[in-house]
């Protein structure tokens, strides 16, 4: 296994509570964001940047009860949550699969 795979099934075990995915889909939304920003407005680009935070480490802390994957894979992690997150289309594919299993037609 690839030292990425490692570091993406980390991440993914590491996320289970629905909440804390959401935050993380929301996270990785505010990154993308702060990139845009960057070009735009630098003051909206820290903003962005201190909320991915406040975001994923509260969580970590609030609903999943555990570090974050970034403690055991620095730097790689955040590769693995945007491949997460795109795989997933930023939690969308996730809230379609809970209807579908409710019985609602999309």
């Amino acid at each position: 296994m690839s030292y990425f795979a490692e570091a993406k099934a980390h991440f993914i075990a590491s996320h289970q509570n629905p909440i804390n995915q959401a935050l993380h889909h929301i996270t990785n939304i505010l990154a993308i964001a702060a990139i845009i920003y960057l070009f735009i407005d630098w003051r909206i680009t820290i903003v962005c940047l201190i909320l991915t935070q406040v975001f994923a480490l509260g969580g970590h802390a609030f609903f999943e009860k555990n570090e974050p994957a970034f403690v055991k894979y620095p730097g790689i992690t955040i590769l693995a949550s945007f491949s997460w997150s795109f795989e997933n289309w930023f939690g969308l594919r996730q809230v379609l699969e809970y209807f579908k299993g409710l019985g609602v037609r999309n």
